[in-house]
């Protein structure tokens, strides 16, 4: 009670009409919320602000109890028998996180009698099959810009560390080595270089405003040019042709939505039209790129560095090729759920819910499915 009481502090610190079965806001009486979260363990009780975690579960258990709500929170999110499963065909709410995403296929959502609101505390709800939960009346929302800064940070640090090629100077240290030689020939100062981004969002574009100190080559590539005065201040030069921005890079950020249209889009083919020794940062998701393709080109050294926290499958098994692919910075996902980042979606989860009782509208950028309508970024 005592860890619950104190997540609720910190967060508030802080600060359908397409089927009669679904509707856009809640119905009276009481709701069946299921949150679906990474376990801590341990870690939980090592900082009273990890909310984002089952033991937590965003905080909010003691607020949604003292309203009347049942909440169920688990990490068993996988297979006929989870968890999760048990829920499906009663529950109202379903919250997840794309740090440990609970997979909503059509099927669940065909079973999901009840369900009227998925949320996504975080940011990208491609875990959901968007086109069914459209289909089915269903409101899909997700904080958007809650961790924005965690995430433009962290592609700024796989930046420098691919750069300065860190990683193997980190493991000279741990295995008792000292080679100076074997860590200098390819590391390189990051002034002077190329760097591109793939989008140019909300966390494209302040990874460009951080990188412009850097005083490098700024390009991005999007389907919508930034604003010119923006564009200036930034020092970024628009790319409307994918292919032929490619080989201008020296280093590739990948920060695009996982769509139809963007999976695989880094297959074998797209790959060999960037530049020999590239280094490639993914924040975004691992489905936009060919799993061994990748895996192939950073044996082959056609990609010099990749690095990032996205994977294709979620948690990726033992013998995933990215785990031993050389020349990898990889970690889990964790690039989005910093503790200042877990604040912010856990606070911004817990407003949408209340918007939610209340029958009050979201913030309009919080809409992936809104009314049987795809957000145009998924469409």
């Amino acid at each position: 009670m005592a860890m619950r009481r104190a997540a609720q502090q910190a967060i508030q610190a802080l600060g359908s009409s397409v089927s009669q079965s679904r509707r856009l806001h809640a119905t009276p009486g009481s709701k069946k919320i299921v949150g679906v979260f990474y376990k801590a363990g341990e870690y939980s009780e090592k900082n009273p602000n990890f909310v984002g975690c089952v033991e937590r579960g965003l905080g909010i258990g003691d607020w949604l109890e003292s309203q009347g709500h049942q909440y169920i929170v688990t990490d068993d999110k996988e297979g006929p028998h989870c968890e999760l499963e048990k829920h499906i065909p009663d529950m109202h709410v379903l919250i997840t996180t794309p740090f440990h995403p609970a997979y909503v296929t059509a099927e669940r959502i065909k079973k999901a009698k009840n369900l009227q609101l998925l949320l996504t505390a975080g940011i990208g709800s491609d875990h959901i099959d968007l086109k069914a939960a459209a289909d089915a009346g269903l409101t899909v929302a997700e904080v958007t810009g809650s961790n924005v800064v965690s995430v433009a940070e962290d592609e700024l640090m796989r930046i420098l560390i691919l750069v300065r090629n860190f990683v193997p100077g980190h493991q000279q240290v741990i295995r008792g080595e000292w080679d100076v030689a074997a860590i200098s020939y390819r590391s390189y100062d990051l002034e002077g270089k190329t760097v591109g981004t793939i989008g140019a969002g909300r966390i494209g574009k302040l990874l460009l405003q951080r990188l412009k100190p850097f005083n490098c080559n700024l390009l991005y590539h999007d389907r919508l040019k930034m604003d010119a005065e923006l564009e200036q201040q930034i020092g970024a030069k628009f790319e409307e042709d994918l292919d032929a921005m490619l080989p201008k890079c020296d280093v590739i950020v990948i920060n695009m939505p996982l769509t139809e249209k963007t999976k695989g889009l880094f297959n074998k083919e797209r790959i060999a039209k960037c530049k020999k020794g590239v280094l490639i940062v993914n924040n975004a998701r691992g489905a936009i790129m060919d799993t061994q393709a990748v895996a192939d080109a950073c044996a082959s050294g056609h990609i010099a560095g990749y690095s990032g926290d996205v994977w294709n499958p979620q948690p990726a098994p033992k013998d995933h090729p990215w785990r031993y692919m050389p020349n990898q910075a990889m970690t889990p996902h964790i690039s989005g759920t910093t503790i200042d980042g877990q604040l912010r979606y856990a606070a911004g989860t817990k407003d949408m819910l209340d918007r939610y009782f209340k029958g009050e509208d979201f913030p309009p950028q919080n809409y992936i499915v809104k009314e049987g309508k795809l957000a145009s970024q998924y469409q």
